[in-house]
């Protein structure tokens, strides 16, 4: 839904960072490749340029040019001044830098929103809408074994919905099995929806049959399939 891109604020650390080959330059364009439109800024250290404006302002100039050249909109990404070893402004705001007035962005609209802890910053996020009405299409992270229990795979709902009850196919395994149980967290679910990392217990499956980047979808609703080919943005 959206990236939290940590910046650190220590002289050479966030030149580094941005450098050409520099991680925080990587680490924002795989966020935008990946589909994550939504990013915030924390600035974090800020207690080793002792809560220095003028870094601060610096910072945000640099950083702003380089996500822009990536795709995101400065206008529409609030930049925070934090420490996370202290704990300043990440849940309450911090009395360490007066001169900071508060993070602002443009939200859908035009509309302004602004706020001063990354926690607010978080929460201020637009929700993405959830495609439950698409066919279920799940890639798998993983796939445990788990005692008395049995396969376990586990992945990101992208589309669609799972429940108990529902039959899988995985492919291009080939596999069609019934799902006995969706949990998230160790709490069972009812079902599991877009942007829910879940576990799904199924029937009668080895692990040898399943792995990791199987796409398990719904055997009665478009489930999928091999291709010869397909359409794909390549970003080099």
């Amino acid at each position: 839904d959206c990236a939290v891109l940590i910046i650190a604020a220590g002289t050479g650390e966030f030149e580094a960072g941005i450098s050409k080959d520099g991680q925080t330059r990587e680490h924002a364009l795989l966020a935008y490749t990946l589909g994550v439109k939504q990013l915030i800024v924390a600035i974090n250290k800020m207690d080793t340029t002792k809560w220095s404006e003028e870094r601060y302002q610096e910072i945000i100039k640099e950083t702003s040019n380089f996500i822009k050249k990536v795709g995101y909109n400065p206008k529409t990404v609030p930049f925070v001044p934090i420490s996370g070893f202290n704990g300043d402004n990440m849940i309450d705001n911090s009395s360490n830098c007066p001169w900071y007035k508060g993070w602002e962005k443009e939200a859908k609209g035009g509309v302004k929103t602004t706020g001063k802890t990354l926690l607010e910053a978080i929460d201020a996020i637009d929700l993405p809408s959830r495609p439950t009405d698409k066919p279920l299409r799940l890639p798998l992270q993983d796939v445990y074994k788990i005692g008395g229990i049995g396969t376990v795979p586990v992945g990101r709902v992208e589309t669609g919905i799972i429940k108990a009850g529902m039959v899988v196919t995985f492919a291009p395994a080939g596999v069609t099995t019934e799902v006995k149980s969706v949990e998230m967290h160790h709490e069972q679910l009812v079902e599991g929806v877009p942007g829910d990392n879940v576990g799904f217990n199924v029937k009668n499956v080895s692990i040898k049959e399943i792995r990791r980047g199987n796409v398990a979808g719904d055997s009665k609703n478009d489930p999928p399939k091999a291709a010869e080919s397909f359409n794909a943005q390549v970003i080099v």
